[in-house]
């Protein structure tokens, strides 16, 4: 597939990519941009294998099952609290 020229606006984020450009690791701002979508799928593969992992392990969990209702409540009640 040709390259296909695309226009960015990296915002708050435009020194923190041209520190890395000034670097001399990175040739172009494109390379800085792969560079940084690459790491995403990284991220995002590695979060994928987290998730699936605690799905299958989810039957074997010991402790007991709770409705969604109180879930949800445990999660706002531990987010309210900074954890």
């Amino acid at each position: 597939m040709p390259a296909k020229a695309v226009t960015v606006t990296l915002g708050d984020m435009t020194t923190h990519a041209e520190r890395h450009l000034a670097s001399s690791r990175f040739a172009s701002m494109s390379e800085v941009v792969r560079a940084g979508l690459r790491a995403l799928d990284r991220e995002e593969a590695a979060l994928d294998e987290l998730v699936r992992s605690r799905v299958a392990d989810a039957p074997a969990d010991p402790r007991p099952m709770i409705d969604a209702a109180e879930g949800f409540a445990q999660v706002r009640a531990a987010v309210a609290r900074g954890d």
